[in-house]
């Protein structure tokens, strides 16, 4: 019932301006966010590349000017240098929101966002990293798949991310599937309309399940986000049936949340990769958090009581 209201929270700049000035909040934003700079989110990094994979996602999104996505692509480019120079870059990959790099400006979006990704990619290649395209709202699939299919051109390894409450998502999933193509699959995190999408659990769940049967039966590289020890098991499983070895698959969680089974995971000789983002624009991507798991929100309530 208060997954809507928090997501409509999500975009309100009168509740992000409470939630940013709560000193309350710091405790559990720091269980998400890395860390607000890079220097305070490499030792964070280098702790978890010991026995798992990452992909770092520097938050911002929905980017008003050029100047901003200029900002965003600088940014990227000194991580992936970085990286490039700590030996990490086998082992950590990038996330980008295209809304970041400039896909939602008035002009041009779409090409500003593909020439600001192409320099991301570009840096990724030179240290021997990977990039994956973040998924958005229903309204940007289109923009977002497209501009993946041109940076595939020159850089075949682009990852992509479905994510299986949209009702189409089965078949992206067919779509995508080919040689070589690396497909993240998760459940979704925005609030989607009944015409595109899936507003039941259970639905939602068996979605997910029938994009992962695609993935796992295909040529690609499927990429389990998931939390839900069900659909852990079911990709286990079907990555038996489709006689998948541990490095032909990988899991993925984020920063913050079921730690203990990452490291489990990770100590079968599974891969296993975490998502952690860091950088000041915390805040969207920390209530979409908390509009995802009851638990979650349940977490910062009870931080919230036991400090004031």
């Amino acid at each position: 019932m208060l997954r809507t209201p928090l997501l409509i929270a999500a975009r309100s700049a009168r509740c992000r301006a409470l939630v940013e000035h709560t000193p309350l909040t710091r405790g559990l934003v720091d269980r998400f966010v890395a860390g607000e700079t890079l220097e305070e989110t490499m030792p964070v990094v280098t702790g978890l590349t010991r026995d798992r994979l990452v992909t770092l996602d520097h938050l911002g999104e929905d980017v008003a000017d050029a100047t901003q996505a200029e900002a965003t692509v600088a940014a990227y480019t000194r991580l992936l240098a970085e990286l490039g120079r700590a030996g990490l870059a086998g082992r950590v990959e990038v996330s980008v929101k295209l809304s970041a790099v400039g896909q939602a400006l008035p002009e041009d979006g779409e090409k500003i966002a593909l020439h600001n990704a192409r320099r991301i990619c570009e840096a990724a290649a030179e240290v021997g990293s990977t990039v994956t395209l973040d998924m958005e709202d229903h309204t940007t699939t289109d923009s977002t798949l497209g501009v993946l299919r041109d940076l595939r051109v020159d850089f075949p390894w682009v990852g992509a991310v479905l994510q299986a409450y949209l009702r189409r998502t089965e078949a992206d999933c067919r779509d995508l599937a080919g040689p070589g193509s690396r497909v993240r699959l998760c459940k979704g995190a925005y609030d989607e309309p009944a015409s595109v999408a899936y507003r039941t659990r259970a639905e939602v769940d068996l979605s997910y399940v029938r994009c992962m049967r695609v993935l796992m039966a295909g040529d690609g590289y499927p990429m389990i986000a998931s939390h839900d020890p069900r659909m852990v098991a079911i990709a286990g499983a079907l990555a038996a049936r489709y006689e998948r070895s541990p490095d032909d698959y990988e899991h993925q969680m984020l920063f913050g949340i079921r730690d203990a089974e990452q490291r489990r995971i990770a100590a079968t000789g599974r891969r296993m990769r975490v998502y952690v983002p860091f950088g000041t624009e915390w805040y969207g991507y920390f209530m979409r958090r908390l509009a995802e798991r009851p638990a979650n929100l349940a977490f910062f309530l009870r931080s919230l009581a036991g400090r004031s």
